[in-house]
């Protein structure tokens, strides 16, 4: 245990390094939520008392739901890295190394976990500086459930990447995966307000569960069940986007 820990940390330092060099990728990855924050949350401010909306309650619904957008679209592209770490031979000298194939895949994880959380923490300030009022424990809970997510994105994506190696193929299979999940969520807009065949079919969508989550926690809603659930949800299906990711690792520098 003690030499997982410490390769995954030598392979966490080096993968934050790169990033450190190249941190436009983080202010890009923060552009278009903080433009959603900025130029579509203030148009909520007249759904106060609609079905999901409480008075005043605008940025306490779309925030969160943002958070979980942020989460979904940030780490799920990270896959194009190891895309050019595997044309560049940078897996291959890593593979020659004693470091285990799930330090390999949890360091990259760590650092895009990282990310995630700092521009996450950004949002949030942005967020209550123009009106969110969140609950401060739920709002640890809600960081707790977004690194969840970010890891399972995270794990998924490099596991796809390493299965199609090939840019074009990972875009549109993405692409393709997240348009329904971002429309079935409920992230933009509760789905209080959905007709009943939209909300049969988000009912199958897991990360409607991880929204629904994520608004009971900043509303200080901590015993709410939707909490169990979307924490539940989203912790199987990243056990199983690990596992997955950590066989396509080792076939792919086998």
């Amino acid at each position: 245990m003690s030499k997982l820990i410490r390769d995954t940390g030598l392979i966490f330092g080096r993968s934050l390094l790169v990033t450190r060099r190249n941190p436009i990728w983080v202010i890009i990855g923060l552009f278009q939520p903080a433009l959603y924050l900025l130029l579509f949350a203030p148009l909520l401010d007249g759904l106060g008392g609609m079905p999901g909306f409480n008075s005043g309650s605008s940025f306490n619904i779309f925030t969160p739901g943002l958070m979980v957008m942020t989460a979904l679209f940030g780490s799920a592209f990270v896959g194009f890295g190891v895309i050019e770490d595997l044309r560049a031979g940078v897996l291959e000298r890593l593979r020659v190394t004693p470091a285990s194939r799930l330090a390999l895949l949890l360091g990259m994880v760590l650092r895009d976990v990282v990310v995630l959380l700092l521009q996450s923490t950004v949002l949030v300030v942005i967020a209550t500086l123009m009106g969110l009022r969140a609950d401060p424990a739920g709002l640890v809970l809600l960081f707790g459930l977004m690194a969840l997510i970010g890891a399972l994105m995270a794990s998924a994506s490099y596991a796809l990447a390493l299965t199609v190696k090939d840019e074009n193929a990972l875009a549109s299979s993405l692409n393709t995966v997240m348009q329904p999940l971002l429309l079935l969520s409920g992230i933009l807009l509760p789905l209080t307000l959905a007709p009943p065949i939209i909300k049969a079919l988000a009912s199958v969508n897991p990360f409607s569960y991880a929204v629904d989550a994520s608004r009971a926690l900043v509303n200080g809603n901590l015993g709410d069940s939707a909490v169990l659930v979307g924490f539940g949800f989203v912790a199987a299906l990243m056990a199983l986007a690990v596992y997955w990711a950590v066989r396509v690792f080792r076939s792919a520098t086998a």
